[in-house]
């Protein structure tokens, strides 16, 4: 993820510093699928999930998408926009489950992740995602029914 073109010209210090934590998880997790560094990096701080289909924590989020690149290896997430607001990082993006997939905005996920970051840690984090093609949607709808966490959506 190249964070140089996802700048904005307005942002602060401490924005570019959220933006850049933000992107070092999400390619660390979702690109890298290097989720001992994960672990390693940000396992030991609080972070709540509110994707009720996420187990809370780190760990949660982890064990989701390693259970997630087991079936599909390759599986990328492609930052398309970033903003910043205050305690907030959204990252709106493209993620693929197959590399012949990406680029083809008609395949895939449509994600927008919002994280709340204090003191230099990602510590809260929501997501909407919607599928793209009819097979991303039935995915959605077959995986996502069990609840993991009592942090409610919002």
């Amino acid at each position: 993820i190249k964070l140089s073109g996802l700048t904005r010209s307005h942002w602060s210090q401490s924005d570019i510093e959220k933006a850049e934590l933000a992107v070092e998880f999400v390619q660390l997790i979702m690109n890298d699928h290097n989720f001992e560094e994960v672990k390693a990096r940000f396992g030991d701080q609080v972070y709540i999930q509110h994707n009720r289909t996420i187990g809370d924590g780190i760990d949660g989020v982890v064990q989701t998408v390693s259970d997630l690149v087991k079936t599909f290896p390759e599986f990328s997430y492609d930052v398309k926009q970033i903003f910043v607001d205050g305690e907030y990082v959204i990252l709106h993006s493209h993620a693929t489950l197959k590399s012949k997939q990406r680029d083809h905005d008609d395949q895939g996920f449509n994600i927008m992740d919002t994280w709340r970051v204090k003191d230099g840690q990602l510590i809260e984090h929501w997501d909407a995602v919607q599928g793209m093609s009819l097979s991303m949607r039935l995915y959605a709808l077959f995986t996502g029914g069990k609840v993991r966490n009592s942090n409610g959506v919002f």
